[in-house]
């Protein structure tokens, strides 16, 4: 079974996907995927840099996630721009990495921020939304990130509304609780969703 984990920014993706890595299912995270296909020195690398300028790139010859950030987050032909570039690499590693996996594990999560928005959903067969009320979520990205509220409100604004999210969800995973009730109803989740694995 393949599912396909996505929500909104700062919602608690990775935490949910540390509670399936304990449990032996193997994640493909679409990010961790993004940095291995934009290393220095590839294709998207220097794809990048041309269209974005030299200032994407730190002083130790690494893409500069910030600096692009504020160049796309705000602007939505830069995003659509950035996106075009980089999404087609990254779906097909992706799905090499998945197709290795399913080999061996009768379940395999997909983590992707975007699944819904660049209309990938046909490709799992569910789709798991983590889920959190706003003011938690901005909270706690302005907690990872040094935003201020304007500009963690502009990132969340240029995503899909996790209202919608939820709406097209198989199951929803509510983040709002400790770890331990996010993990439970993980289990619940999978017990509900592959009976005959766990």
């Amino acid at each position: 079974m393949r599912i396909g984990l996505t929500g909104g920014i700062a919602s608690g993706k990775s935490s949910l996907a540390e509670v399936f890595r304990s449990l032996n299912i193997p994640v493909v995270d679409a990010d961790e995927v993004s940095r291995t296909v934009q290393r220095p020195g590839s294709p998207l690398f220097y794809a990048i840099v041309e269209a974005f300028g030299p200032d994407v790139v730190n002083e130790q010859g690494d893409l500069d996630r910030a600096v692009l950030g504020q160049k796309v987050f705000s602007d939505a032909t830069a995003l659509e721009r950035l996106n075009g570039l980089t999404h087609p690499a990254i779906w097909a590693e992706m799905q090499d990495q998945v197709k290795q996996l399913e080999q061996s594990h009768p379940v395999v999560v997909v983590m992707v921020p975007l699944l819904l928005e660049s209309r990938r959903q046909d490709w799992v067969d569910e789709v798991w939304v983590v889920s959190l009320p706003y003011p938690l979520q901005k909270a706690r990205l302005m907690a990872r990130n040094p935003l201020t509220e304007e500009e963690a409100e502009a990132r969340m604004a240029a995503q899909m509304p996790l209202a919608e999210k939820v709406a097209l969800a198989h199951r929803v995973i509510d983040n709002s609780g400790s770890l331990e009730d996010t993990r439970q109803l993980v289990l619940t989740a999978l017990h509900e969703a592959v009976p005959e694995s766990f």
